[in-house]
């Protein structure tokens, strides 16, 4: 009898086994054929790129297999991505126009840049755009507005209202916990510790943001202007008139849009233009099939394109105690740019920076990796919607920098701060400390006894001096000025990618395609191609570490805080983040 149990039990462990087994590669066999269902497209002639401008535009854009067969997949859209297919169908002979479906958009001014002047690109080379919405946020119309026809719905609505910021100071909620920030910092300019210690802006803040938020908004107005043929004034009156609660045949009367129709008469227009009959059908093609078309380009010489964007951390470890999300990694970044470094088929290096800095330390350590790249093959900078502070100190050793009219930079300046939780912990739970020691700070850094004493004080603001000393010296030194030069411009002051072309910490206006051109000549190579990096995460390593994924919570508790969700991840990590930091404020909350 106990040997026929035995033989049960090993044929059930068996048919377990086999069914484990089996279900592994049953899994593994539809997530290649979704894979290999992205194998290249072919282009009909006379097809139309469909471009959706809504939700959230990230720098990197990452094809989420397991997202697709779990039913979780990511609306997020990858800057690189849209650059790529916008480019790639105005070289493409059998594409002949775009289709912009427009919507609510979520994405900073000077990416929205970026994508603007690719549309621009596209349309000089003959093609034609075509945009709808059954309603526009600013953003999205800043970007449609660069199309030949505009069209709404009849009943839909324009957001064009200017920009706008409210910073946001945690001052009074910290101190409901028990909770004082204690900060020391180099720079009038070095707002970002305001929102611990404040309850509004300093005068210098103030000064700094509405320069950048005045030029900000007068280059989205130029550029609607010329393509709209609206007068700036004109622009102006109409976002002080809370456009989008107006009729919207006004819009039309205003030269806003071209016309109002549903959805489906849209069609109609597009058919027109490509010369169609009423029952015929449209050949589209979206962006990611556009991606996956065939590549005709036959170059030798390779261009680096970088994605760095994120806070600046020091390693993995303090990427996850920051709570999820994407960061620069200076341990990660450091062997990525060694490894381009030595390979010789790379001929240069384009750094894609978005970031408002982070980690003063992590950020020298990347400084000195980009001295290293520098040495040995042009690397060349471009700016997304940041980069500042931390972004700036890892970019100034750079051959050349290119931002965006719209970028924001600079913020030359560090600081500390260092949270006090002896009100939380001593007085509203009753927890209490007793010391001995040996020497008069052993007891330094235990932020839950006690607050820092003043000579604590003087010893961490001499600290935070010789870090902004040297943040001030690799940008004299990366930029070719006098420190005395730099000290004028830095004080942590933020500035607008046009105001930063006049001071000389940027080295031209322009975009991510401008970047990689000026790399190649730099370079010296006459025919190239450009590949991503890192690269994207293949579906085998998506598959093997869906488990490990832990960003599912904090999405959840984004879309359920909403704006309360950068405050709750600021009181979860109080005290995980290096002293000494190198970034922009907190939460710039630009409108």
């Amino acid at each position: 009898m106990k040997g026929f149990f035995k033989s049960v039990l090993a044929t059930v462990v068996g048919i377990v086994v086999f069914l484990i087994i089996a279900g592994i590669f049953g899994v593994m066999s539809i997530v290649g054929m979704v894979a290999s269902g992205q194998a290249t497209q072919t282009v009909k002639d006379g097809s139309v790129l469909v471009l959706n401008l809504s939700g959230v535009i990230e720098e990197q854009g990452q094809d989420d297999i397991i997202g697709k067969l779990t039913g979780s997949y990511s609306s997020t859209t990858g800057l690189n991505n849209i650059l790529t297919a916008i480019g790639k169908a105005k070289d493409n002979p059998n594409i002949k126009g775009i289709y912009i479906e427009a919507g609510v958009l979520s994405a900073s001014y000077a990416t929205l840049q970026e994508i603007r002047g690719a549309l621009e690109q596209f349309r000089k080379g003959g093609k034609w755009i075509v945009s709808y919405a059954d309603s526009y946020s600013q953003g999205a119309y800043y970007v449609a507005s660069a199309a030949n026809k505009v069209y709404i719905n009849p009943q839909g609505m324009l957001e064009w209202h200017g920009i706008g910021t409210q910073p946001i100071f945690y001052k009074d909620l910290f101190a409901k916990f028990g909770v004082k920030f204690q900060v020391v910092k180099v720079g009038t300019f070095k707002s970002a510790t305001e929102t611990y210690t404040e309850e509004h802006m300093s005068d210098a803040n103030r000064l700094q943001t509405q320069t950048f938020v005045g030029g900000m908004w007068n280059n989205v107005c130029q550029a609607v202007s010329k393509s709209r043929g609206i007068s700036v004034d004109s622009l102006n009156s109409y976002a002080d008139q809370m456009t989008e609660f107006q009729p919207t045949d006004l819009y039309i009367k205003r030269k806003m849009v071209d016309g109002v129709m549903y959805a489906d008469k849209v069609k109609d227009v597009v058919k027109k233009l490509l010369k169609l009959e009423d029952d015929d059908m449209v050949p589209q093609i979206s962006v990611s099939d556009m991606l996956n078309t065939k590549d005709t380009n036959t170059a030798d010489d390779e261009i680096a394109v970088y994605y760095a964007y994120g806070s600046i951390v020091q390693s993995d470890a303090a990427s996850a105690l920051t709570g999820g999300g994407h960061n620069i990694v200076a341990s990660t970044v450091c062997k990525d740019l060694e490894a381009l470094m030595n390979d010789d088929n790379v001929k240069a290096v384009v750094i894609r920076i978005n970031s408002g800095g982070g980690d003063a330390y992590a950020s020298e350590q990347i400084w000195h990796q980009v001295s290293l790249l520098k040495q040995k093959k042009p690397v060349v900078i471009s700016m997304g919607d940041y980069a500042a502070s931390g972004a700036y100190y890892m970019s100034a050793p750079a051959s050349w920098i290119v931002a965006q009219p719209n970028t924001l930079t600079g913020s030359i300046g560090i600081f500390a701060a260092i949270p006090d939780m002896s009100g939380l912990v001593t007085q509203k739970l009753g927890v209490k400390f007793d010391e001995v020691k040996t020497n008069r700070h052993t007891t330094f850094g235990n932020v839950m006894a006690r607050p820092f004493n003043a000579d604590e004080t003087a010893i961490l603001q001499a600290y935070v001096n010789r870090g902004y000393k040297l943040f001030r010296k690799r940008v004299a030194d990366g930029r070719h000025m006098p420190t005395e030069t730099v000290e004028k411009i830095a004080q942590g002051r933020v500035w607008l990618g046009n105001d930063a072309l006049k001071i000389k910490l940027v080295d031209q206006l322009g975009s991510l395609d401008d970047a990689v051109r000026k790399a190649a000549q730099l370079a010296k190579a006459k025919s190239y191609y450009t590949a991503d990096y890192p690269a994207p995460v293949s579906w085998t390593d998506q598959l093997l570490g869906a488990t490990n994924s832990g960003n599912y919570l904090d999405e959840q508790l984004r879309l359920t805080l909403g704006d309360m969700y950068e405050p709750f991840c600021m009181m979860r990590n109080l005290n995980n983040r290096q002293a000494l930091q190198a970034r922009m404020p907190y939460v710039l909350n630009i409108r």
